[in-house]
C-alpha cells in the first residue's frame, strides 16, 4: 500500500471517529438528562465542552501521527518535497548550462 493511501486511511479513520464521537456524546448526555443527572439547559454546553475536548485530543493524535510518519520517512531515507524541488532546480540549471555549451560548440564548428 502506498504511503499516500496509508495517510488517507489514517485521516479518514480520524474523521470517522470524530463524527461517531459526537453521536455517542449526544446519546450519553441525553441519557444523563433522562436520568436527571444533568439539566436539559446544561446538556448543550456539556456536549460542546466534550466535543471541544475531543477535537483537542484528535489534533494531538494527528500531530503525533504526523511526527511518527516524518520519523519513518527520515529513517527510510525518503527525501522531502523541498529536497526533491531543490534537486529539480539543480537539474534544470545543469540542463540549461549543457544546452548553452552544446550551442556554443555548434557555433564554433
Amino acid at each position: 500500500m502506498a504511503m499516500r493511501d496509508v495517510l488517507n486511511n489514517v485521516y479518514s479513520l480520524g474523521v470517522g471517529a470524530a463524527s461517531a464521537s459526537k453521536e455517542q456524546i449526544e446519546r450519553t448526555v441525553n441519557e444523563l438528562v433522562q436520568r436527571g443527572e444533568v439539566k436539559r439547559s446544561e446538556s448543550n454546553q456539556l456536549v460542546d465542552d466534550l466535543m471541544e475536548k475531543g477535537k483537542k485530543a484528535q489534533k494531538e493524535v494527528e500531530s503525533m501521527i504526523t511526527e511518527r510518519v516524518k520519523q519513518y520517512l527520515v529513517s527510510m531515507d525518503i527525501p522531502t518535497q523541498a529536497e526533491v524541488d531543490a534537486l529539480k532546480a539543480r537539474v534544470a540549471i545543469l540542463e540549461k548550462t549543457l544546452a548553452q555549451q552544446d550551442q556554443a560548440q555548434s557555433n564554433d564548428d
